[in-house]
Parts: structure tokens; sequence; C-alpha cells
């Protein structure tokens, strides 16, 4: 896969506010799909989201998988594995922020291929990567998270 770039592209803000919101429904919606024996978040994106939905099935156990895949607004073609839990997934909830291509999303598959995967948000490309996932996005939209902008005046769409 060529390197897309996403200059140009249109931007959604995610708000502390509505990533807590969000994370807590995808909870909500996993409430009677276990019980999970623990939760594993993909790093970086899924920490924040797996520990709202880790709070909210009360699961105590947490794992990480650490994956390498972006590189700042460029979507490459690769994806590294830095970390991976142990075993093949077996009762493990894996939840990451978002599922856009799907390319980390087969990462995970093929080390954790009987986990139960879940994403809070979800582009069309990669929606078929996972088990459950609260709001579709448009391919084309590149989610801004809290921890990715800064607060700054914007310009109006039209002038």
């Amino acid at each position: 896969m060529a390197d897309k770039d996403y200059t140009g592209s249109r931007y959604m803000g995610i708000s502390w506010d509505m990533l807590h919101r969000d994370a807590r429904a995808l909870a909500a919606k996993l409430v009677d799909r276990g019980p999970f024996s623990g939760i594993v978040a993909i790093t970086r994106g899924g920490l924040v989201p797996a520990a709202v939905v880790a709070r909210e099935l009360n699961l105590r156990m947490v794992d990480t998988i650490c994956i390498a895949s972006y590189d700042d607004r460029v979507q490459g073609g690769g994806a590294l594995v830095l970390k991976a839990p142990p075993g093949d997934g077996e009762g493990l909830l894996v939840v990451d922020d978002l599922v856009d291509s799907g390319r980390t999303g087969k990462v995970v598959r093929d080390l954790l291929p009987k986990a139960h995967f879940v994403t809070v948000y979800a582009k069309p490309q990669g929606q078929a990567m996972v088990d459950d996932f609260v709001v579709a996005v448009d391919q084309g939209v590149w989610l801004l998270f809290p921890w990715d902008a800064d607060m700054q005046p914007t310009p109006p769409l039209v002038k």
C-alpha cells in the first residue's frame, strides 16, 4: 500500500468528553458479550478508551499490545510489533481508539485470533477487522484526538 498523505483532509475534533462518552457506550455494548478475563489496550491510541472500558466492565487485568503503524500524519504500508501479550487472546478484550485501513487490526487478529477486538471509532475500510465499534466515521475524515490536538482558533468554513 502506498503512503497516503492526509494533507487537505477533513478533520473531526474529538474532545475528552466525547471520547469518554463514546468509550462508555462501547462498554455498554460489551456487557453481555463477556465475561472477559482481561483487557488489552493497543498503544498508544487504545490506552485511554481501554481504561474507561476496563472501569465500566470491572476488569482489573490490563495489558498492552504495542504496534507502530502511524508516523505523524502519514499512513504507511507496514506495522511493527514492539510488544505482544502471550497466548492467542482467549478471553481477552482488545481495545483501540480507531480502526482506519484495518492494517493494525490484521496484525492484532493474527497475533490474538481468539480475542474480542473492539474500537470506539471505525472507518469503512477497517470495520471488518473489529467485532464491535460505536461510531462510524467517513474514510476521508482524520480524527483529532485530544492527545493529538492543541486548542487554537480556527477559521470559518466559508469566508
